[in-house]
């Protein structure tokens, strides 16, 4: 305290005698100057401040000694008479201060001793109400309570918007908050008024016990109750993995509200108690927080370095990731002091194991296609199992684009230069470099489409490997549109494919249907005989039977890639038939068996074309 400071202190008036009877029975018991020593003598000046100083704060500290008095004991300074709580700290540390002015050259003084000693008792008064306030307000301190006051204000202002209506639902509300916020606002200014008592008078290492044993078991007992538990290797490893998910879902929604409410409430809570000392309250949330978040950010490097790399679990892998990385912003400030730098390193070796669970097993789902060994033809050259097995994967997969294009940034799919551009669909250059996760996406569907060349080869008709081809190009482009693939391989990838499928089309209806529209003449009217007439119309009977039968077997699951092909088929099978029909029909009903002779009408031919490539699940 400054000199002038100490002069106003010791020149105020005395406690009147009222004051002091009512504030201490020690008061009477032991009369200040023989209790602490005063000299008869001329007091210097630090002399003066000091028994000023013990003369007003004896009575008040020694009236909330409770091993003096049983009022004392049992009764809360700060619930009681919060003004005399004020004054009590007040008088502590200008106790405080006093003793620092008088211990130059009387650093043996019995006064001295008997400050020291008074200090004690404040202390441990002190001590008692700074647990009280943590231990009574669990509840008004919780840190869904801390983290949202502000949120809490805000609402508080909206309410009152409505105005000063009669409303008794909104008076509760109001009522509630105003209960709610004045609660834990009073707790933590009490907190940190004793706090900051504490800490200025030594007894920092006393006040930070306390505080660290009560909050570290309200963070170690949010952890629990949101279903983090502490597992060994070894057990995740053994853990079925419908139990394993099951945590990890726990997990997920645990990291949330571990992020913006626990951790971030008690690091609200912590710098605003300990706000005078930046080393107390780096230490003090440290030893709060560690073991809590160790757990919680260690789970998933955990889960990710003790459980089998399977595709079909990459999606949980995925939410783990996206639960720590989009946290990352907040996690980063909340554990910004640096003696916390090690659950933030835990948190960042989660994310790279992690990642290198989803790099693995993304190698393991193309080695699963490559290894696909059925060679059984798909009925009816339809859609292959695995052609929709891969697509659903990659759809799924793709809503995770740039979480993705994070973990697969270092490690570029091993795309084959030899492959022409229109059959890898999409430029990759110097200039344009694609994301990692749209060339990874691009791989994998070639190495699909690949597979699904060698399944062609096994119809032994070719126009059916065509129709295959088609059909399951179809799906795969069916898919990239109507999923979130089309924003990563864009229109070109699109356009390319689309063409690709039209081709696959075209060769089927040719290979397939050839002998069919060469047996019918291209100008019907340059056929002059009757004998020509009647082998043409024969022949085409012969052979439209013939390859309707085999072609009626076909599926077209895609209803517009299906039309497209039967308007082609139409417009060269139907059109050339009605056309030669009509030129020589009339001529042929003059035969004898003129009915075996042209045995369809044209609208036979357009119904039986129109009946093509239905099946009993005929839709993608």
């Amino acid at each position: 305290m400054p000199i002038k400071g100490m002069r106003s202190l010791l020149f105020s008036p005395k406690v009147s005698a009222s004051t002091s009877t009512s504030t201490s029975p020690s008061v009477s018991h032991f009369p200040l100057p023989s209790r602490f020593g005063f000299s008869p003598s001329k007091p210097s000046f630090s002399e003066s401040v000091m028994n000023r100083t013990l003369e007003m704060a004896d009575p008040i500290i020694m009236k909330w000694n409770p091993e003096t008095t049983t009022f004392a004991k049992v009764t809360s300074l700060f619930y009681d008479n919060r003004k005399e709580a004020f004054d009590f700290v007040k008088w502590v540390k200008n106790l405080q201060k006093a003793m620092q002015l008088f211990i130059t050259g009387n650093s043996n003084s019995e006064k001295l001793v008997g400050a020291q000693n008074l200090m004690q008792i404040a202390m441990k008064r002190l001590q008692k109400e700074f647990y009280q306030i943590l231990s009574m307000n669990r509840a008004h301190l919780d840190p869904e309570s801390v983290s949202t006051r502000s949120s809490r204000t805000s609402i508080h202002s909206s309410i009152s918007d409505y105005g000063d209506e009669d409303d008794d639902d909104i008076r509760i509300v109001k009522e509630s908050i105003t209960e709610v916020e004045d609660a834990s606002s009073i707790a933590m200014a009490d907190l940190k008024l004793i706090a900051d008592c504490m800490i200025s008078c030594g007894y920092a290492k006393e006040c930070l016990k306390i505080y660290t044993i009560i909050r570290k078991s309200i963070v170690d007992e949010g952890i629990f109750k949101l279903g983090v538990e502490k597992f060994s290797a070894s057990k995740v490893h053994k853990m079925d993995w419908n139990a394993l998910e099951l945590r990890i879902n726990n997990w997920l929604n645990a990291v949330r509200t571990a992020v913006k409410t626990l951790f971030n409430g008690e690091k609200i809570l912590c710098d605003h108690v300990f706000a005078s000392s930046d080393s107390i309250r780096e230490s003090c949330f440290n030893e709060i927080t560690k073991e809590g978040a160790m757990i919680l950010f260690g789970f998933p490097q955990n889960v990710a370095k003790n459980s089998k790399k399977s595709p079909e679990k990459v999606f949980r892998i995925l939410d783990m990731y996206t639960g720590i990385s989009d946290r990352w912003p907040e996690i980063d400030s909340i554990f910004s002091f640096s003696s916390t730098t090690t659950i933030k390193s835990r948190a960042l070796t989660s994310l790279v194991s992690l990642g290198e669970y989803v790099r693995t097993a993304l190698y393991v789902f193309e080695s699963d296609i490559l290894k696909d060994s059925s060679k059984s033809p798909v009925a009816g050259a339809g859609i292959h199992n695995l052609t929709i097995d891969v697509m659903n994967y990659l759809s799924a997969l793709s809503d995770y684009s740039n979480i993705l294009s994070d973990i697969l940034v270092d490690s570029p799919p091993p795309v084959n230069n030899s492959e022409p551009e229109s059959y890898f669909g999409f430029t990759d250059s110097v200039e344009s470099p694609a994301q990692p996760i749209t060339r990874h996406m691009a791989w994998l569907i070639l190495v699909l489409l690949r597979k699904l060349d060698v399944k062609a080869k096994y119809y032994k008709d070719v126009s059916l490997s065509y129709l295959f081809l088609a059909n399951n190009l179809q799906y795969v482009v069916v898919k990239v549109r109507a999923s979130n693939i089309k924003n990563l391989l864009g229109d070109d990838w699109l356009s390319k494919h689309d063409s690709k499928v039209q081709q696959f089309a075209a060769t089927y209806e040719r290979l397939g249907w050839s002998l069919v529209t060469n047996s019918l003449p291209r100008d019907p009217m340059a056929v002059r005989t009757r004998e020509q007439v009647k082998e043409i119309f024969k022949k085409f009977n012969s052979l439209f039977d013939q390859v309707y039968r085999k072609q009626s077997v076909c599926v077209v699951l895609d209803s517009k890639l299906r039309d497209v092909i039967k308007l082609r088929l139409a417009r060269k099978i139907f059109r050339g038939y009605q056309a030669f029909y009509n030129a020589h029909s009339v001529s042929m009903q003059r035969e004898r068996n003129s009915t075996t002779v042209v045995r369809f009408a044209p609208e036979d031919v357009g119904h039986r074309l129109s009946s093509l490539f239905f099946s009993s699940n005929n839709t993608m």
